[in-house]
Protein backbone atom coordinates (compact mmCIF):
# COMPACT_ATOMS: atom_id res chain seq x y z
CA UNK A 1 0.00 0.00 0.00
CA UNK A 2 1.07 3.23 -0.79
CA UNK A 3 -0.02 6.77 0.62
CA UNK A 4 -1.79 9.15 -1.67
CA UNK A 5 -0.95 11.75 0.21
CA UNK A 6 2.66 13.71 0.16
CA UNK A 7 4.42 15.12 3.62
CA UNK A 8 5.95 18.19 3.79
CA UNK A 9 9.12 18.32 6.99
CA UNK A 10 9.69 20.97 8.15
CA UNK A 11 13.84 20.68 9.14
CA UNK A 12 15.59 17.41 7.98
CA UNK A 13 17.29 16.45 11.43
CA UNK A 14 17.51 13.08 12.71
CA UNK A 15 13.73 13.44 13.81
CA UNK A 16 12.94 14.08 10.16
CA UNK A 17 15.18 11.36 9.27
CA UNK A 18 13.74 8.72 11.55
CA UNK A 19 10.48 9.73 10.77
CA UNK A 20 11.23 9.20 6.79
CA UNK A 21 13.10 5.56 7.92
CA UNK A 22 9.84 4.38 9.04
CA UNK A 23 7.38 5.69 7.08
CA UNK A 24 9.66 4.12 3.82
CA UNK A 25 8.02 0.94 5.21
CA UNK A 26 4.41 2.33 3.79
CA UNK A 27 6.66 3.69 0.71
CA UNK A 28 5.18 7.21 1.78
CA UNK A 29 6.64 10.17 0.16
CA UNK A 30 8.39 12.80 2.41
CA UNK A 31 9.33 15.93 1.32
CA UNK A 32 11.64 18.01 3.80
CA UNK A 33 12.97 22.04 4.03
CA UNK A 34 16.46 22.20 5.50
CA UNK A 35 19.13 24.74 4.47
CA UNK A 36 21.82 22.01 4.99
CA UNK A 37 22.62 20.46 1.92
CA UNK A 38 24.00 17.28 4.14
CA UNK A 39 21.25 17.04 7.07
CA UNK A 40 20.49 13.60 8.10
CA UNK A 41 17.30 13.28 6.15
CA UNK A 42 18.56 14.67 3.08
CA UNK A 43 19.39 10.96 2.17
CA UNK A 44 16.70 9.47 1.94
CA UNK A 45 14.01 12.17 1.40
CA UNK A 46 11.84 12.30 -1.41
CA UNK A 47 12.88 15.93 -2.22
CA UNK A 48 15.23 18.21 -0.13
CA UNK A 49 14.39 21.63 -0.74
CA UNK A 50 17.71 23.87 0.47
CA UNK A 51 16.42 26.77 2.48
CA UNK A 52 15.88 28.44 5.48
CA UNK A 53 13.20 26.91 7.91
CA UNK A 54 12.49 30.48 8.66
CA UNK A 55 11.72 31.99 5.07
CA UNK A 56 8.63 31.59 4.35
CA UNK A 57 9.25 31.59 0.45
CA UNK A 58 11.24 28.32 1.40
CA UNK A 59 8.38 27.59 3.11
CA UNK A 60 5.98 28.25 0.48
CA UNK A 61 8.12 25.82 -1.60
CA UNK A 62 7.89 22.80 0.43
CA UNK A 63 4.16 23.54 1.18
CA UNK A 64 3.27 23.74 -2.86
CA UNK A 65 5.15 19.90 -3.53
CA UNK A 66 3.16 18.72 -0.14
CA UNK A 67 -0.50 17.70 1.10
CA UNK A 68 -0.08 17.64 4.34
CA UNK A 69 2.93 19.72 6.68
CA UNK A 70 4.34 19.18 10.02
CA UNK A 71 7.85 20.08 11.65
CA UNK A 72 10.47 18.03 13.57
CA UNK A 73 11.57 21.26 14.99
CA UNK A 74 10.22 24.70 16.66
CA UNK A 75 11.90 27.34 15.81
CA UNK A 76 10.30 28.18 12.62
CA UNK A 77 8.39 30.47 10.75
CA UNK A 78 5.17 30.23 12.50
CA UNK A 79 3.12 33.28 10.75
CA UNK A 80 3.56 31.64 7.52
CA UNK A 81 2.41 28.07 8.46
CA UNK A 82 -0.98 30.12 9.92
CA UNK A 83 -0.91 32.04 6.63
CA UNK A 84 -1.15 28.72 4.88
CA UNK A 85 -3.61 27.02 7.31
CA UNK A 86 -5.94 29.87 6.86
CA UNK A 87 -5.76 29.22 2.95
CA UNK A 88 -6.61 26.07 3.57
CA UNK A 89 -3.48 23.67 3.95
CA UNK A 90 -3.16 20.84 6.45
CA UNK A 91 -0.92 21.25 9.09
CA UNK A 92 -0.24 19.18 12.15
CA UNK A 93 0.04 19.73 14.77
CA UNK A 94 -1.76 23.38 14.30
CA UNK A 95 0.33 26.00 14.07
CA UNK A 96 -1.35 28.19 16.60
CA UNK A 97 0.36 26.06 19.03
CA UNK A 98 3.70 26.31 18.11
CA UNK A 99 2.85 30.37 18.92
CA UNK A 100 2.40 29.25 21.98
CA UNK A 101 5.22 26.79 22.46
CA UNK A 102 7.82 29.20 20.86
CA UNK A 103 7.75 31.45 24.31
CA UNK A 104 8.44 30.11 27.01
CA UNK A 105 6.51 32.84 28.94
CA UNK A 106 3.09 32.38 26.76
CA UNK A 107 3.67 28.43 27.18
CA UNK A 108 3.17 28.85 30.84
CA UNK A 109 0.75 31.60 31.08
CA UNK A 110 -1.06 28.70 28.57
CA UNK A 111 -0.51 26.11 31.21
CA UNK A 112 -1.85 28.50 33.91
CA UNK A 113 -5.18 29.38 32.22
CA UNK A 114 -6.01 25.77 31.47
CA UNK A 115 -5.08 24.54 34.64
CA UNK A 116 -2.27 22.62 33.73
CA UNK A 117 -0.28 22.18 37.19
CA UNK A 118 3.49 23.77 36.80
CA UNK A 119 5.84 25.68 39.15
CA UNK A 120 5.56 28.83 39.93
CA UNK A 121 6.94 31.86 37.41
CA UNK A 122 6.43 35.68 36.65
CA UNK A 123 7.90 37.19 33.09
CA UNK A 124 10.45 39.87 33.04
CA UNK A 125 10.99 42.30 30.11
CA UNK A 126 15.05 41.97 30.66
CA UNK A 127 17.51 40.88 33.65
CA UNK A 128 16.89 44.31 35.60
CA UNK A 129 13.07 44.20 35.71
CA UNK A 130 13.69 40.13 36.57
CA UNK A 131 15.63 41.15 39.74
CA UNK A 132 13.10 43.75 40.71
CA UNK A 133 10.10 41.24 40.91
CA UNK A 134 12.68 38.35 42.18
CA UNK A 135 13.08 40.61 45.23
CA UNK A 136 8.94 40.76 45.53
CA UNK A 137 9.00 36.89 45.61
CA UNK A 138 9.64 34.06 48.60
CA UNK A 139 11.64 32.35 45.73
CA UNK A 140 14.94 30.66 47.32
CA UNK A 141 16.57 29.39 44.16
CA UNK A 142 15.24 30.18 40.48
CA UNK A 143 15.10 28.72 36.72
CA UNK A 144 15.88 31.54 34.49
CA UNK A 145 15.16 31.10 31.20
CA UNK A 146 15.10 33.10 27.67
CA UNK A 147 11.73 33.39 26.17
CA UNK A 148 12.67 32.40 23.04
CA UNK A 149 15.09 31.03 21.23
CA UNK A 150 16.56 28.16 23.98
CA UNK A 151 16.36 24.40 22.98
CA UNK A 152 18.11 21.17 24.33
CA UNK A 153 19.12 22.46 27.62
CA UNK A 154 20.23 26.49 26.13
CA UNK A 155 18.90 29.21 27.54
CA UNK A 156 18.72 28.16 30.92
CA UNK A 157 20.36 29.72 33.92
CA UNK A 158 19.87 28.21 37.20
CA UNK A 159 21.20 30.17 40.54
CA UNK A 160 19.69 30.94 44.30
CA UNK A 161 17.92 34.31 44.29
CA UNK A 162 20.01 35.80 46.85
CA UNK A 163 23.50 35.64 44.81
CA UNK A 164 21.51 37.18 41.59
CA UNK A 165 20.26 40.07 43.68
CA UNK A 166 23.65 40.43 45.44
CA UNK A 167 25.34 41.03 42.13
CA UNK A 168 27.50 37.75 42.86
CA UNK A 169 26.11 35.93 39.28
CA UNK A 170 24.61 37.69 36.55
CA UNK A 171 21.53 36.02 34.24
CA UNK A 172 23.35 35.97 31.08
CA UNK A 173 20.37 36.42 28.54
CA UNK A 174 18.71 39.61 27.39
CA UNK A 175 15.56 39.79 26.08
CA UNK A 176 12.29 38.60 27.85
CA UNK A 177 12.79 36.38 30.23
CA UNK A 178 10.96 33.65 31.99
CA UNK A 179 11.71 32.93 35.39
CA UNK A 180 10.14 30.04 37.67
CA UNK A 181 11.07 29.07 41.15
CA UNK A 182 13.30 26.26 41.10
CA UNK A 183 11.72 22.39 42.47
CA UNK A 184 13.95 19.63 43.78
CA UNK A 185 12.45 16.93 42.62
CA UNK A 186 12.78 13.17 42.64
CA UNK A 187 12.38 12.06 39.30
CA UNK A 188 11.59 13.78 35.49
CA UNK A 189 9.24 12.09 33.55
CA UNK A 190 7.80 12.10 30.06
CA UNK A 191 4.54 11.29 29.01
CA UNK A 192 3.67 10.97 24.99
CA UNK A 193 0.46 11.47 23.23
CA UNK A 194 -0.67 10.76 20.48
CA UNK A 195 -4.02 12.70 18.70
CA UNK A 196 -5.91 12.23 15.53
CA UNK A 197 -7.81 14.40 13.74
CA UNK A 198 -11.07 13.24 15.01
CA UNK A 199 -10.24 13.72 18.53
CA UNK A 200 -8.90 10.41 19.37
CA UNK A 201 -5.83 9.92 21.75
CA UNK A 202 -3.46 6.98 22.39
CA UNK A 203 -0.89 7.72 25.66
CA UNK A 204 2.44 5.78 26.16
CA UNK A 205 3.43 4.72 29.70
CA UNK A 206 5.82 7.09 31.48
CA UNK A 207 9.36 7.76 30.85
CA UNK A 208 11.66 7.98 33.46
CA UNK A 209 14.94 10.05 32.50
CA UNK A 210 18.08 11.66 33.43
CA UNK A 211 19.87 14.25 32.02
CA UNK A 212 23.78 15.21 31.76
CA UNK A 213 25.25 18.73 32.70
CA UNK A 214 24.17 20.91 29.58
CA UNK A 215 20.51 19.40 29.87
CA UNK A 216 20.63 16.73 27.34
CA UNK A 217 18.44 13.90 28.25
CA UNK A 218 21.46 10.98 28.57
CA UNK A 219 19.30 7.87 29.68
CA UNK A 220 15.79 7.20 29.60
CA UNK A 221 13.80 3.78 30.79
CA UNK A 222 10.48 2.91 30.61
CA UNK A 223 8.27 1.64 32.42
CA UNK A 224 9.04 4.52 35.07
CA UNK A 225 9.32 3.49 38.52
CA UNK A 226 6.95 4.89 40.01
CA UNK A 227 3.49 3.75 41.82
CA UNK A 228 0.55 3.19 39.88
CA UNK A 229 -1.67 6.17 41.02
CA UNK A 230 1.84 8.66 39.78
CA UNK A 231 1.73 7.36 36.64
CA UNK A 232 -2.21 7.40 35.93
CA UNK A 233 -2.11 11.23 37.28
CA UNK A 234 0.40 11.58 34.59
CA UNK A 235 -1.42 10.05 31.70
CA UNK A 236 -4.72 12.33 33.19
CA UNK A 237 -2.23 16.01 32.80
CA UNK A 238 -1.10 14.77 29.38
CA UNK A 239 -4.42 14.13 27.75
CA UNK A 240 -5.88 17.50 29.90
CA UNK A 241 -2.29 19.35 27.73
CA UNK A 242 -3.33 17.70 24.66
CA UNK A 243 -6.97 18.74 24.78
CA UNK A 244 -6.47 22.13 25.50
CA UNK A 245 -4.34 22.11 22.60
CA UNK A 246 -7.08 20.97 20.60
CA UNK A 247 -5.02 19.92 17.84
CA UNK A 248 -4.06 16.30 16.09
CA UNK A 249 -0.37 15.97 16.54
CA UNK A 250 2.32 13.97 19.08
CA UNK A 251 3.04 15.83 22.31
CA UNK A 252 6.08 15.27 24.72
CA UNK A 253 4.92 16.41 27.85
CA UNK A 254 7.89 16.79 30.49
CA UNK A 255 6.91 16.75 34.24
CA UNK A 256 8.83 17.33 37.22
CA UNK A 257 7.76 14.88 39.87
CA UNK A 258 7.94 16.91 43.39
CA UNK A 259 9.47 15.29 46.76
CA UNK A 260 5.47 15.28 47.89
CA UNK A 261 5.13 13.14 44.58
CA UNK A 262 3.35 16.24 43.15
CA UNK A 263 3.36 16.06 39.31
CA UNK A 264 4.31 19.77 37.54
CA UNK A 265 4.30 20.28 33.87
CA UNK A 266 8.01 21.47 32.52
CA UNK A 267 7.64 22.19 28.83
CA UNK A 268 5.99 20.15 25.55
CA UNK A 269 7.40 19.51 22.99
CA UNK A 270 4.45 19.55 19.37
CA UNK A 271 6.59 16.98 17.73
CA UNK A 272 9.06 13.95 17.67
CA UNK A 273 10.80 13.98 20.72
CA UNK A 274 14.30 12.68 22.53
CA UNK A 275 12.21 11.10 25.55
CA UNK A 276 10.44 8.53 22.94
CA UNK A 277 13.12 7.31 20.91
CA UNK A 278 13.09 3.85 22.54
CA UNK A 279 9.62 3.32 20.99
CA UNK A 280 11.41 2.13 17.78
CA UNK A 281 11.76 -0.86 19.31
CA UNK A 282 10.62 -1.06 22.68
CA UNK A 283 7.03 -0.68 21.50
CA UNK A 284 4.57 -2.46 18.63
CA UNK A 285 3.94 1.18 17.99
CA UNK A 286 6.61 4.00 17.67
CA UNK A 287 6.69 7.70 18.17
CA UNK A 288 7.52 7.96 14.29
CA UNK A 289 5.23 5.63 13.03
CA UNK A 290 2.08 7.14 15.27
CA UNK A 291 2.69 10.51 13.80
CA UNK A 292 2.43 9.06 10.30
CA UNK A 293 -1.08 7.50 10.84
CA UNK A 294 -2.00 10.99 12.78
CA UNK A 295 -0.90 12.47 9.14
CA UNK A 296 -2.48 10.49 6.88
CA UNK A 297 -5.37 10.01 8.91
CA UNK A 298 -5.39 6.09 9.88
CA UNK A 299 -5.84 4.05 13.17
CA UNK A 300 -3.85 5.08 15.70
CA UNK A 301 -1.79 2.58 16.72
CA UNK A 302 -1.46 0.15 19.98
CA UNK A 303 0.58 2.10 22.48
CA UNK A 304 1.51 -1.35 24.55
CA UNK A 305 5.48 -2.12 25.07
CA UNK A 306 6.53 -4.96 23.81
CA UNK A 307 9.24 -4.97 26.33
CA UNK A 308 10.98 -2.71 29.03
CA UNK A 309 13.16 -0.63 27.42
CA UNK A 310 15.98 2.66 27.51
CA UNK A 311 17.92 4.65 25.89
CA UNK A 312 21.33 6.42 26.39
CA UNK A 313 22.16 9.34 24.28
CA UNK A 314 25.31 9.18 21.98
CA UNK A 315 27.04 13.43 22.31
CA UNK A 316 29.97 14.52 20.64
CA UNK A 317 33.24 14.62 22.52
CA UNK A 318 34.47 17.37 24.90
CA UNK A 319 37.91 17.31 23.75
CA UNK A 320 37.12 18.75 20.16
CA UNK A 321 35.51 18.61 17.11
CA UNK A 322 35.89 17.40 13.50
CA UNK A 323 34.98 13.81 12.39
CA UNK A 324 34.44 11.17 14.44
CA UNK A 325 33.50 7.48 15.19
CA UNK A 326 32.00 5.27 17.87
CA UNK A 327 34.49 3.85 19.69
CA UNK A 328 32.99 0.58 20.85
CA UNK A 329 30.71 0.15 18.04
CA UNK A 330 31.80 -3.63 17.77
CA UNK A 331 31.36 -4.07 21.22
CA UNK A 332 27.98 -2.63 21.44
CA UNK A 333 27.16 -4.70 18.30
CA UNK A 334 27.97 -7.72 20.25
CA UNK A 335 25.09 -7.14 22.33
CA UNK A 336 21.41 -9.07 22.77
CA UNK A 337 18.95 -6.30 22.49
CA UNK A 338 21.08 -3.27 21.88
CA UNK A 339 20.55 -1.30 18.69
CA UNK A 340 22.59 1.63 17.48
CA UNK A 341 21.40 4.61 15.83
CA UNK A 342 23.97 6.92 14.41
CA UNK A 343 22.17 10.11 12.99
CA UNK A 344 25.01 10.67 10.44
CA UNK A 345 25.90 14.06 11.24
CA UNK A 346 29.12 14.67 9.38
CA UNK A 347 30.95 16.37 12.41
CA UNK A 348 31.42 15.74 16.33
CA UNK A 349 30.69 18.53 18.68
CA UNK A 350 30.97 19.05 21.87
CA UNK A 351 27.46 17.63 23.77
CA UNK A 352 26.16 17.42 20.01
CA UNK A 353 23.59 14.79 19.76
CA UNK A 354 25.03 12.43 17.41
CA UNK A 355 23.16 9.35 17.83
CA UNK A 356 21.00 7.21 20.35
CA UNK A 357 21.58 3.44 21.20
CA UNK A 358 17.84 1.43 22.57
CA UNK A 359 18.06 -1.48 24.86
CA UNK A 360 15.32 -3.98 24.83
CA UNK A 361 15.40 -6.59 27.58
CA UNK A 362 12.52 -8.62 29.53
CA UNK A 363 13.55 -8.18 32.72
CA UNK A 364 13.32 -4.60 34.22
CA UNK A 365 16.49 -5.27 36.40
CA UNK A 366 18.65 -7.47 33.57
CA UNK A 367 17.99 -3.74 31.37
CA UNK A 368 19.51 -1.62 33.48
CA UNK A 369 22.46 -4.05 33.89
CA UNK A 370 22.71 -3.48 30.50
CA UNK A 371 21.75 -0.40 30.00
CA UNK A 372 24.85 0.58 32.51
CA UNK A 373 27.00 -1.57 30.09
CA UNK A 374 25.80 0.40 27.15
CA UNK A 375 26.62 3.85 28.92
CA UNK A 376 30.48 2.98 29.42
CA UNK A 377 30.74 1.79 25.59
CA UNK A 378 28.77 5.06 23.65
CA UNK A 379 32.36 7.34 23.55
CA UNK A 380 32.66 9.26 20.05
CA UNK A 381 36.38 10.20 19.61
CA UNK A 382 37.83 12.22 17.44
CA UNK A 383 39.57 11.30 13.80
CA UNK A 384 42.50 12.94 13.01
Amino acid sequence: MQSTKTIGIIGGGQLGKMFIENASKISAIINILDRDATCPASTIANQHIVGSITDADEIQKLSDISDVLTWEIEHINVDKLIELQQQGKTIIPNPEILKIIQDKGTQKTFYKENNIPTAAFFIATNKEDAKEKLAQTNFKKVAVKASTGGYDGKGVFIADVKSILENEVEIPFDGDLMIEEFIPCKKELAVLVARDIHGNNAVYPAIEMEFNESNLVSFLISPANIDVSIEQNAKKIALQCADAFNSAGLFAIEFFLTENDELLVNEIAPRPHNSAHHTIEGFYTSQYEQLLRVLLDKPLGSTEMIAPCAMVNIVGAENGEGNYRLKYEKELMQLQGVFIHLYGKKTSKPNRKLGHVTIVHSDRNELIKLAEKVRTLVEVEIVK
